[in-house]
């Protein structure tokens, strides 16, 4: 670089040019796009920083399974993102258990659908900005900015290697999985969770397959248990040619080789003989309860940025557009109000754990148990039980059995007795668990008391499971 060209970057960083908005979305993502929407619909002037390209903005690594496509929050309408549903034919999940040569095959409850997601991505970016969000792409994030009393008030950026400074009263962090955000602010006069390692993420892969005859099961969500606790390998058809196929390992566990790994199974199924890979990329997603806080005065973490994920599933979409959506709403009242202090904004946390915090926080239990316990044995467990129930307990959190759905477990699952009542002390554990998140506080004062209690029962199912504390 010349001498002129250094000093031409040395000024543009020392003086960088500054955006001043009311509210800075970081990241493009959904619950980034469903925030922006929701408060550019309301008025006010909302700045979208992307760190990809335009053309790249909305490629992002997915399963493509959407669980809860039939309720999608308003900001962008239903109909604005059904053009990138390219399977809505599924109804099911298949659950392959070779260590017991079965083929379980489990209703999943609500509407479901697989998507393309890069499609996808594309249309909630346009549905942001059709609602009057500006998008600024190229553009990464350097460094929070707080003011004396810890109130966040803003970002720095490099866009094109030029400095920029965004001034805004609220900053929405959507910066996804582990956010840089989060290193930046000082979170000490505030409730955010700071609890999180990378231990409670899932380093995942997954590639998108053409194969050259339709499969069998175009209508099911494909499950199969990696070699590893707490891993799996999924197929997903995005259409009956078209397979997402991906894997995935909790961060606590033993390393898959991830893209050699997904290449053996691929080479070992007979359907994806000829197949070719069309796309693929790789991410880390969190596999972990809920933030017990989002919030920090005039700061809001989102979707995976706060853990709003299934975490045993990793399925996040519609949780997110809802997060995304509810941080939007309290951000305008905030706005409206001048107030942008925690007080102010707590109610977004209370919104998510109503809606479905409290629920993937139970579920959570289930994704502790999964690293305590022997593969084979967990599969010899799954296989006994009831479908029905099973689907209940992976996406809802809890289930109920009556004596003669216990009788028949009983006599299905000989030689697994021990781990069925295992399962249901954890899972009388987790039904616990959700009560007490039906009681999350109405107030930031009111948090260490809740976690006191939440950590109690957290301890219980440690002792249950014979897992490691995750948190």
């Amino acid at each position: 670089m010349s001498t002129d060209e250094n000093e031409t970057a040395e000024e543009s960083s020392a003086n960088p040019r500054t955006e001043s908005v009311d509210v800075v979305v970081v990241g493009a993502g959904t619950s980034g796009c469903y925030a922006a929407a929701t408060i550019a619909n309301a008025g006010y002037d909302v700045a979208v920083v992307e760190r990809k390209s335009a053309e790249e903005a909305g490629h992002i690594a997915c399963g493509d399974a959407l669980k809860g496509a039939d309720a999608f929050p308003d900001a962008i309408p239903k109909s604005q993102i059904e053009p990138a549903f390219t399977n809505t034919d599924v109804d099911h999940g298949r659950f392959e258990i070779p260590q017991e040569d079965t083929v379980l095959d489990i209703p999943v409850p609500g509407e479901l659908a697989v998507i393309d997601r890069w499609e996808y991505g594309r249309l909630i970016i346009e549905g942001a900005d059709d609602a009057g969000a500006e998008f600024h792409y190229d553009t990464v994030v350097q460094d929070v900015t707080q003011d004396d009393d810890g109130v966040v008030t803003g970002i720095r950026a490099k866009h094109d290697g030029d400095a920029v400074e965004y001034d805004a009263d609220i900053v929405i962090d959507g910066a996804g999985a582990l956010s840089l955000l989060q290193d930046k602010v000082d979170f000490s006069d505030a409730t955010f969770d700071t609890n999180v390692s990378y231990s409670q993420f899932c380093s995942a892969y997954r590639e998108v397959v053409e194969v050259p005859e339709p499969v069998e099961w175009d209508d099911a969500l494909v499950f199969k248990p990696a070699d590893v606790a707490a891993g799996y390998i999924w197929y997903f058809p995005r259409t009956e040619t078209e397979i997402n196929a991906g894997l995935g390992f909790q961060m606590t566990e033993e390393p898959m080789k991830l893209v050699d790994d997904l290449k053996k199974d691929l080479r070992a199924r007979p359907e994806f003989e000829g197949a070719e890979v069309i796309d693929k990329l790789g991410a880390a997603l969190p596999t972990r309860r809920p933030y017990d806080s989002a919030t920090a005065p005039g700061y809001m973490a989102v979707g995976d940025a706060a853990a709003h994920v299934n975490p045993t599933t990793g399925g996040g979409i519609a949780g997110a557009a809802y997060a995304g959506s509810y941080a939007g709403e309290q951000a305008i009242v905030a706005l409206e109000d001048g107030d942008v202090s925690e007080e102010t904004l707590w109610r977004y946390n209370q919104r998510v754990m109503d809606h479905f915090g409290g629920r993937y926080a139970s579920l959570d239990v289930y994704n502790i148990l999964s690293t305590a316990v022997d593969v084979d044995d967990l599969m010899g467990l799954i296989a006994s039980l009831p479908g029905e129930n099973l689907a209940e307990a992976l996406y809802s959190g809890t289930t109920s059995f009556s004596p003669a759905l216990l009788l028949q477990t009983a006599v299905s699952s000989y030689g697994h007795w021990s781990q069925i009542w295992d399962f249901f002390k954890v899972k009388r554990l987790a039904d616990e668990l959700m009560a007490h998140y039906d009681r999350y506080p109405t107030r930031p004062s009111a948090l260490a008391g809740w976690q006191d209690e939440r950590d109690r029962i957290m301890d219980e199912i440690y002792e249950v499971t014979g897992a490691d504390p995750k948190y």
